[in-house]
């Protein structure tokens, strides 16, 4: 099944939308389709500022409407314990506060972006989906990861070489509490590397330190800048280590 006859056949949805590779492009073919689809950003501690600002733009470059609702994530204590199945919880949380407000919106069918190349193992949240009815166009259609970047750039989209991006709470060891604290500066850390021109890492909390994950190639720019990144995560950090595999 192609998109365009998914929305022939789902002509009005509202859609799960983080500004990323896959809902941007389901977004961007929803409205190529003609489809009523209004996008629902949903904020909260675990995402970083530049998610929404690029939520944002891509609505107001697609001319979609779009809205962004908050939620106290942490305010459920089965996400701030951080389990092993975290994610489940999350997304419990999140799909429900979207169908709610879905429902007095006039809004029946939920979609997410959910792409041909996730595997189930890899996403616990893709449980929490299937019980509350959630849609994956993307998946229904077999589009896998690479496809989506391909059409994107196809369709002018800026978001199609953006790199992968879980949620911050993901830098945090399962089992250790998640605090606003943490989250912020995990925010701070990425922020500061992304302003030195690192791509596609990770500052993950080891202990009460943060371990960067860098691709190899991009090892020689923490060298050279080392102590500049001792210095602006020893705010934060009791100590600053460097993962040698890699981020791969």
């Amino acid at each position: 099944m192609e998109l365009a006859e998914f929305f022939q056949n789902c002509p009005k949805a509202v859609l799960a939308f983080s500004g990323g590779v896959d809902s941007a492009y389901l977004l961007y073919a929803a409205r190529r389709a003609g489809a009523d689809v209004r996008a629902y950003y949903v904020k909260s501690a675990f995402q970083p500022r530049f998610e929404l600002e690029d939520a944002r733009r891509l609505a107001g470059e697609l001319g979609a409407p779009m809205k962004v609702l908050t939620l106290d994530v942490l305010a459920d204590p089965r996400i701030a314990a951080n389990p092993a199945g975290r994610c489940y919880f999350c997304k419990q949380a999140i799909f429900r506060a979207i169908a709610d407000e879905a429902a007095r919106d006039g809004y029946a069918v939920l979609l997410d972006g959910t792409n041909a190349s996730d595997e189930e193992g890899d996403r616990p949240g893709m449980r929490a989906l299937r019980e509350l009815a959630v849609r994956s166009p993307l998946r229904e259609c077999g589009l896998t990861k690479a496809e989506i970047r391909r059409l994107s750039r196809e369709a002018g989209l800026f978001t199609w070489d953006k790199p992968a991006y879980a949620c911050l709470a993901t830098r945090i060891p399962a089992g250790q509490p998640i605090t606003p604290e943490k989250l912020a500066a995990t925010e701070a850390a990425e922020d500061f590397l992304f302003s030195l021109g690192f791509t596609d890492f990770r500052v993950r909390m080891e202990g009460s330190a943060a371990k960067l994950q860098v691709p190899a190639g991009q090892f020689g720019r923490v060298l050279e800048r080392r102590e500049e990144i001792a210095a602006e995560l020893g705010r934060h950090y009791s100590a600053v280590l460097l993962d040698l595999e890699g981020r791969k």
